[in-house]
């Protein structure tokens, strides 16, 4: 689980990396997802989760974390915007990774 201190810390445009523990089988690992938080719905609730938007090989993939999931080990916060002016910023998913460097100063 994320402690109350990082679930505030993630904001809309920051940039991420996602530790998640992986079952296979018998056997559990941590695998990490790095990328640009376009969405975050319901704060530090309950219910709160957070979208995260990262390339795997020449692909957009976007996963959605639980805050509170107990699959979640941790979550390093890379990068902070300059500036995003939306509280969703779902229209990256239109943009090259050249352009989302310079509307929110992170790259994916």
């Amino acid at each position: 689980m994320i402690d109350q201190e990082t679930v505030k810390n993630i904001r809309t445009g920051a940039k991420v990396k996602v530790y998640e523990r992986i079952k296979e089988g018998d056997k559990e690992r941590i695998g990490a997802f790095e990328g640009v938080v376009i969405a975050k719905k319901h704060g530090s609730e309950k219910g709160g989760t957070f979208t995260v938007r990262g390339r795997l090989g020449e692909y957009g993939l976007e996963k959605t974390y639980p805050v509170h999931s107990p699959l979640i080990s941790k979550v390093d916060i890379i990068g902070t915007p300059k500036k995003v002016s939306r509280s969703k910023i779902y229209y990256v998913r239109d943009l090259s990774p050249k352009r989302i460097r310079e509307k929110i100063g992170q790259s994916i």
